[in-house]
């Protein structure tokens, strides 16, 4: 009985043992495959989230471009007008009534052609009573010349005989009193006749200046006066009478005003695209010859940004430009050719937190790439800018999409937000 019972027993603890040991070998399976089960709920779990969220986050429409290659002209725009290079403004050097005009406006005259003249005949007197006066006074001077002769005389045997004592000390000195009075007379006279020459200098070139020749080759662009009227000099408050000016055309200028934070990036040179209001379809091309060392001075005293004068030489301008027409000008900077280009409105700026606390914030440029479906900024170095386009640098790749607009999505647009891609409109 004993033997029996001892033999149950162990047959029982053999069953529990191997019981122990089958389920030793499940426990691994069932534990991996716990993991895949966890692993899938969470899975699920995020999915739900996530598309959650989707649905509760508004996407914001966007328009999408790729980063392309370009060719790239950077330009300074401007505006003024046409202007002959030489210009001679004619005025009045003297007053006097025009009694002849000898040309009309438009006219092409020549180097000391016959422009003007004016009234001569208070000049003419002039000339005639000077020359009369130098007559006289040429007169008085034989005779005075005479007189000092014979008192020059008297004196020198008045000296003689004073040497002699054959005569007295009060004798020789009146003899020298005559002698100094003529020689005085004879001085004064020689004086009056040189005066009365200069005087008659001037009359004559105050009547040469009564007729006006041109000074240059060109055309009377301006003829402000008629035969009748009185030309007044000017004086440092009135500028007088200026007649007519007188222009060399072959040679033309446009004169603009460039704003102080483009005057920096010109030099004399650089090539110019000219468009005269009077001639819209037709571009002229033109260099900068001269730019402006100081800045413009305007009657207000405001403080707005100053302008330099910038001039630009023409190529071959029309044969009917004319001075005095509004044109505008394209001042080309710089040129590169196939460079990464992405459109202007793409590039935005982003507050960007200093390493140092205590520093301000400094701002980034930079530009929103797509990812999917979420927006992610992109700082970039950009270079020159066109039109239209801008450089880059560094910071993008060609064929990358990025965002371009509208000017509303690009404010709002932040890393990560959900957006939703949209065809450029064609224009």
């Amino acid at each position: 009985m004993n033997e029996k019972k001892n033999s149950n027993k162990r047959k029982t603890i053999i069953r529990i043992t191997k019981g122990k040991r089958m389920n030793e070998k499940k426990s691994p399976r069932k534990r991996k495959k716990m993991i895949l089960i966890a692993a899938g709920i969470i899975l699920i779990a995020l999915i739900i989230f996530f598309n959650f969220k989707s649905q509760r986050e508004k996407a914001i429409k966007v328009t999408v471009e790729k980063v392309t290659r370009q060719d790239l002209t950077s330009k300074i725009s401007a505006s003024g007008e046409v202007k002959p290079k030489k210009s001679v403004n004619i005025s009045a050097h003297i007053p006097g009534r025009i009694i002849i005009i000898g040309v009309e406006e438009g006219q092409r005259v020549k180097i000391d052609d016959f422009l003007l003249k004016l009234e001569s005949t208070q000049y003419e007197a002039n000339a005639d009573r000077d020359r009369a006066r130098i007559q006289s006074s040429k007169a008085d001077l034989i005779r005075a010349e005479a007189i000092l002769r014979k008192d020059e005389l008297y004196y020198e045997r008045y000296k003689k005989l004073f040497e002699e004592d054959l005569i007295s000390s009060e004798q020789l000195e009146a003899a020298k009193a005559q002698y100094d009075v003529s020689k005085a007379q004879h001085e004064a006279i020689l004086f009056q006749i040189k005066q009365g020459e200069a005087s008659l200098q001037s009359t004559l070139d105050n009547l040469q200046k009564t007729v006006y020749n041109s000074p240059i080759d060109g055309i009377i662009t301006s003829l402000r006066v008629e035969e009748g009227e009185v030309a007044l000099v000017g004086t440092m408050n009135n500028p007088g009478t200026v007649l007519m000016t007188i222009a060399d055309l072959s040679v033309m200028e446009v004169e603009v005003e460039v704003d102080e934070t483009d005057v920096v990036g010109l030099k004399i040179g650089q090539l110019s695209e000219v468009r005269v209001d009077a001639f819209p379809n037709k571009t002229i091309k033109g260099k900068v010859t001269e730019i402006g060392s100081s800045a413009l001075q305007k009657l207000t005293s405001s403080e707005e940004s100053k302008d330099f004068k910038v001039v630009i030489t023409l190529e071959n301008p029309p044969e009917n430009l004319k001075p005095g027409l509004s044109a505008s000008a394209d001042i080309i900077t710089a040129e590169k050719k196939d460079v990464l280009a992405i459109p202007i409105s793409a590039l935005v700026l982003r507050e960007k937190e200093a390493e140092d606390p205590e520093k301000k914030e400094k701002q980034e440029e930079g530009v929103y790439l797509i990812e999917e479906t979420r927006a992610k900024f992109s700082p970039v170095q950009k270079g020159i800018i066109g039109e239209l386009m801008l450089e880059i640098i560094s910071g993008l790749e060609e064929g990358q999409k990025i965002v371009i607009g509208p000017y509303s999505a690009l404010r709002q647009l932040k890393d990560d937000m959900l957006i939703k891609p949209e065809k450029k409109k064609e224009q």
